[in-house]
């Protein structure tokens, strides 16, 4: 197998020195009537002034990507070796190392930057036993950042409370105080459907506490008793009352039981979660410095922390080990942009975009030089194109960085605004943000979950991702004008109403923070 792809990466480069600067298309290895076969264009690149600059960066940069590279072993040691790296354990440290040697070994400038995470946490040995009329073994995982139950666990009566709709609280009305209760979900299929993982338990959460309830049970939203974790903090602190996801199949047995036994099925939850206090964590930056304007930045980032029941490779693994390989590319092609471009790995990305959130905070006095976040976070799916998070002002630009990729699907644009990722504070301050929109491929049968493993990981389709990333960030580092400019707080104010993400902020639990300051451009 190594003897064939030798050859292969033999005439892959061949191919591409014989056609440079217009080299043909990468993507079809998959049949995909969306992706045609197409030459990637030469005539056109990172500005009308420049007609050539990203495409012959792309023809520079594509072959040392596309070629033999470190890219899959630091995938393999990062997910093998590490496994999975929740923000404030002894494998995140080892994932801080990992990412510092990477860039070394790519002959880039690297440091670190500390902030401080509130909470540590980790899951103990996670139960739930039926007491009664019906017994059986019943599979879950404790949720994200939950507290861990009083010695003995909690023991009470299952109530079922449907969706949790405020209807349904009420219809059961006294029965919650100090019962367990249990939410029905629908399965996850679509990026939507994924929005509504996090859109849905917030409310709920505030019903159960404020009716006195004692835990909550989440039917899991992956088939095939698939368990996985998410927290709803939105800022690292431990969640205001126990929670648990339990094993779809399971979950669907139990409700079942429950319509049989109305009031009568009591159950014991076991969970010595062990949460620790506040602990210094690190970003880990690259740094390729800028031969004309050194002090602007773009940011490529990347969260490099994970949840633990798998290894976290779609994840965010696979794209933090691109971000390495995209800084790799372009140091070795030789290419110097005009501004400087940062490679951030975040950490804390899961307990609330708590590393990013801290370096913006850090660099506050700065963003005014900041030209442009790019961010991935959805795996290895197929790059369609960017959400630009509602700057329409920014499209032509993108559009020019991207011309030499014509033939590759990459122009559907979107202007959509979320709160999802680490793009998210950056956002808020005003600068230009690109967010990565991806196919969902394997994606969100394997988020957060126990299958989220290096198998999953298709490494064309990554290397393809990371050519793409690696030309977005030095495109727009090196165009004699910025994409865009930052935004004052009265244009954020609009851009949030526009976009509704004043909505999401509010439904996540930052808006308070949005209105005094704490993130984002100051009132």
């Amino acid at each position: 197998m190594r003897t064939r792809g030798l050859i292969f990466t033999f005439l892959l480069l061949c191919f591409l020195v014989s056609f440079s600067p217009a080299f043909a298309q990468l993507p079809p290895v998959k049949t995909d009537p969306l992706h045609p076969a197409q030459a990637i264009q030469g005539s056109a690149g990172c500005s009308a002034t420049e007609s050539s600059a990203c495409a012959q960066a792309a023809a520079k940069i594509t072959p040392v990507v596309m070629g033999e590279s470190p890219l899959e072993e630091n995938l393999r040691r990062l997910t093998d070796e590490i496994g999975g790296r929740v923000s404030g354990s002894p494998e995140m440290a080892k994932a801080v190392d990992w990412a510092v040697a990477a860039f070394r070994a790519a002959g880039v400038e690297v440091h670190t930057e500390k902030y401080l995470l509130p909470k540590t946490w980790s899951e103990g040995n996670t139960r739930l036993e039926l007491l009664g009329p019906v017994q059986f073994p019943v599979s879950l995982v404790s949720g994200g950042f939950s507290p861990a139950t009083p010695p003995g666990g909690l023991e009470g009566t299952l109530i079922d409370v449907g969706g949790g709709s405020e209807a349904e609280f009420a219809r059961a009305g006294s029965a919650l105080k100090g019962a367990i209760l249990f939410v029905h979900t629908e399965v996850s299929y679509t990026w939507q459907d994924l929005f509504h993982e996090y859109e849905q338990p917030p409310p709920i959460i505030d019903r159960a506490v404020k009716a006195g309830a004692a835990a909550i049970l989440w039917t899991s939203q992956r088939e095939r008793k698939l368990l996985y974790r998410h927290t709803n903090s939105p800022d690292g602190k431990i969640e205001p009352i126990a929670q648990a996801v339990v094993a779809r199949e399971d979950a669907l047995r139990l409700q079942r039981t429950v319509a049989a036994f109305p009031g009568k099925v009591r159950v014991r939850l076991t969970m010595p979660n062990k949460i620790g206090g506040p602990v210094d964590q690190f970003n880990v930056v690259g740094e390729i410095r800028g031969y004309e304007k050194p002090d602007e930045i773009v940011v490529l980032g990347a969260h490099l922390d994970s949840w633990e029941l798998g290894t976290g490779a779609l994840d965010n693994g696979c794209n933090a080990a691109m971000v390495v390989e995209a800084a790799r590319a372009i140091k070795a092609s030789g290419l110097l942009p005009r501004r400087t471009i940062r490679f951030i790995l975040f950490s804390g990305e899961e307990q609330g975009l708590l590393g990013s959130w801290a370096y913006v905070q850090a660099h506050r006095a700065e963003m005014d030089k900041y030209r442009a976040a790019v961010v991935f976070d959805m795996g290895i799916g197929r790059v369609t194109g960017y959400s630009l998070s509602g700057r329409r002002d920014i499209e032509p630009a993108v559009r020019e960085i991207l011309r030499p990729f014509a033939g590759w699907g990459v122009d559907n644009h979107t202007y959509d605004a979320e709160t999802g990722t680490d793009h998210l504070d950056f956002l808020l301050e005003g600068v230009p943000t690109l967010v990565a929109n991806q196919e969902v491929a394997n994606y969100l049968q394997n988020y957060h979950a126990a299958s989220d493993t290096f198998d999953k990981v298709d490494i064309r389709e990554l290397k393809l991702n990371t050519v793409l990333a690696a030309v977005t960030a030095w495109g727009i580092a090196d165009r004699a004008e910025p994409i865009g400019k930052r935004l004052s707080r009265a244009e954020m104010e609009t851009l949030l109403k526009e976009t509704r993400l004043d909505e999401e902020l509010k439904a996540f639990g930052m808006w308070a923070d949005w209105q005094s300051g704490a993130r984002g451009r100051k009132p």
